[in-house]
């Protein structure tokens, strides 16, 4: 079992195997936050690693007010976000960021799905919407965090986290229901 208060308490007086066991316990959560924000290959490796060094040297900060998890996830959400300010560069070219402009192209959804695998569609219409609604689903739905923890990582009210996923979940389900649609005719 992990226990983060015993990990942490390990990393501070320099046991090394034991930041080992962080980085292996937190790196998929760190990933996913990163990849939903950043388009550059190399760049999200890059982001990844300073997120982890953030990490150590500021793991004598930490103290147990939220969870580990919140906390490192913060840290990979403010990361990302002061590269994209750093450098300018948006996950897609085209991407429209104004939420209330937002919307789909309407592209032919067999020509985007390799062996019709509904997977990789839904990933693309998540990686299609607005960077608000791409983390919140998915430090919702895929790393679990409550509306609180998700508020507390982002910065963002509980009531604009829900709203958030209100709007993406509705957007997905429509593109899903066109897709389903034409795949019936």
């Amino acid at each position: 079992m992990f226990n983060e208060e015993d990990i942490v308490h390990r990393i501070i007086r320099g046991d090394l195997r034991a930041f080992s066991v962080l980085v292996a316990q937190y790196e998929k959560l760190v990933f996913h936050v990163i990849n939903r924000m950043v388009n550059d290959e190399q760049d999200k490796e890059d982001i990844c690693q300073e997120v982890f060094i953030k990490v150590h040297h500021n793991l004598s900060k930490f103290r147990f007010e939220s969870k580990l998890s919140t906390w490192i996830a913060r840290i990979a959400y403010l990361t990302a976000i002061n590269y994209l300010k750093k450098y300018r560069k948006p996950m897609f070219a085209d991407q429209v960021q104004e939420v209330d402009n937002y919307y789909f192209t309407h592209e032919n959804p067999q020509e985007l799905l390799v062996k019709k695998d509904m997977n990789a569609y839904v990933n693309f219409l998540i990686g299609k919407m607005p960077e608000q609604y791409r983390i919140v689903l998915t430090l919702f739905h895929l790393e679990e965090f409550s509306y609180q923890e998700v508020g507390d990582i982002t910065g963002m009210p509980e009531g604009t986290v829900k709203n958030y996923l209100f709007r993406a979940r509705k957007l997905l389900k429509e593109q899903l229901e066109i897709y389903f649609s034409k795949e019936e005719l």
